[in-house]
């Protein structure tokens, strides 16, 4: 525990004094304000020989990446360093300051394998609270919900499909009293579909989802047919349009994210790739001189290229640079293995230190994954990359609804405005039919399906 003086006997200092009340406006809390103290003092200390307004960007990098290592370091702990050092650097006015792409370092905290413990029906979780009816749920009925987590790698889904549909099983079990699913009647599963749709006022696809959870649960794990199901009170599906962006209004958004997030945000718009596609990258799907950029394993578990623009070459060369050297000290302290696909991981066990695999955009820092407990970097989190381009609309005055799929639908609407044909477009998204593709014909920039308003022929 930080000395309960460490605030005051800081504060007597004009430099503390001023670092104090900068912290305060930033609105850290007052039990906060001496860990801040003793954070900021932390890094002086690895740095006794050098004034703050000598650091550079590799001081400080080099500082974050080696906590990053540390064990037993929790998220809230990591951005707490990250707040105290860029509020020294502020009160010390170093130029410094205007380097570190903070809000990137802040995504990087947050530990993207941890974040799925808190799914994970196989993985023992640490409760600081009272359990919910899910946590009940899954000690419960543990062995069943393993069987559906085994069925569901054994087809080799995505983690987040793993997720949802462990969740909608519990959810369901919950909805029958905590039944054994295999002696539920078709009727409570009718029941379970119209109560979301009809009381829990759900989406289509939120119901869709749930429907397809328990298609899996019965007919893949349970062995039985839900044919005797028929129909039932389904969500209504509105038929929307995607929002898309002016090439001006991503201009104006490009220009107000910095550093990483920048070259992310910038992949996703000239790319058309999803969020996940670009967290996700490989250095070995960046193909510089070939301008191309291979996405694996998107949606539908399909490959596909993607033109690589030709003004993020230099910036990609560069991001691969600092990761290499970041590989390079994580191989030194005797880490530097990622995550890999399937059972690469067995049949291949060096492969997970190979550069060739390393994510293009790494975490901060490295954390324990839920299955096998082993420490090691894994690609920064998407959340960091979703704040910065929503405040970066917001800033540049953009009155429609931006995230980053929004870049994506721009993408598509400004090659089909440039002439692209609707087949290649088809491919370069991914679309497994192009019916999907065709809903960017109905927004391009034509002001009503390209009617004139009898309003404006009026003399």
């Amino acid at each position: 525990m930080p000395n309960p003086q460490a605030t005051e006997n800081a504060a007597k200092d004009p430099f503390w004094d001023q670092f104090i009340s900068r912290a305060r406006q930033m609105g850290v809390k007052e039990n906060a304000l001496q860990w801040l103290v003793r954070r900021a003092e932390a890094y002086l200390a690895a740095f006794p020989d050098k004034r703050l307004q000598q650091h550079t960007l590799e001081d400080v990098t080099g500082y974050l990446e080696q906590v990053g290592r540390l064990d037993r370091m929790s998220d809230w702990q990591f951005v707490q360093i990250i707040d105290a050092i860029q509020n020294l650097l502020m009160t010390a006015k170093a130029p410094a300051v205007t380097q570190v792409d903070w809000e990137l370092w802040r995504a990087s905290a947050r530990s993207l394998e941890g974040s799925l413990e808190a799914h994970h029906p196989t993985v023992a979780r640490k409760k600081h609270h009272a359990p919910s009816p899910l946590d009940q749920v899954r000690a419960t009925h543990r062995a069943l919900l393993e069987r559906v987590v085994g069925e569901i790698r054994r087809r080799h889904y995505s983690i987040r499909t793993e997720q949802v549909y462990e969740a909608w099983v519990c959810r369901f079990i919950v909805f029958c009293d905590h039944r054994d699913p295999a002696e539920v009647e078709v009727e409570r599963i009718r029941d379970f579909l119209e109560d979301l749709a009809v009381r829990g006022q759900v989406s289509a696809s939120t119901q869709n989802q749930a429907l397809d959870a328990l298609v899996f649960l019965y007919k893949q794990v349970l062995g039985q047919s839900l044919e005797a199901l028929g129909d039932f009170a389904r969500a209504k599906r509105p038929q929307r349009l995607p929002v898309v962006l002016e090439r001006s209004e991503v201009g104006r958004l490009l220009a107000g994210i910095e550093g990483t997030q920048y070259l992310m945000a910038a992949l996703l718009y000239g790319t058309g790739m999803r969020l996940m596609e670009c967290v996700r990258l490989r250095v070995q799907d960046i193909d510089v001189n070939c301008h191309q950029i291979l996405v694996r394993d998107g949606k539908g578990q399909k490959d596909r290229v993607v033109p690589l623009p030709l003004r993020l070459k230099q910036p990609l060369q560069e991001q691969l640079r600092r990761v290499r050297a970041l590989h390079a000290q994580d191989l030194a302290a005797g880490y530097g293995e990622v995550p890999l696909p399937d059972a690469l991981a067995q049949t291949r066990p060096h492969t997970s230190t190979e550069w060739i695999w390393q994510y293009v955009f790494p975490s901060g820092r490295l954390s324990a994954g839920p299955l096998s407990g082993q420490k090691r970097r894994h690609h920064v989190h998407e959340n960091g990359l979703q704040k910065a381009v929503k405040a970066a609309a917001q800033r540049a005055g953009i009155a429609k609804k931006v995230n980053c799929h929004c870049l994506r639908h721009s993408f598509a609407t400004h090659l089909l405005e440039s002439g692209c044909d609707i087949h290649t477009l088809q491919v370069l998204l991914g679309h497994a039919d192009v019916s999907t593709t065709m809903i960017y014909t109905h927004v391009l920039n034509q002001g009503g399906q390209g009617v004139r308003s009898p309003l404006d022929t009026l003399l």
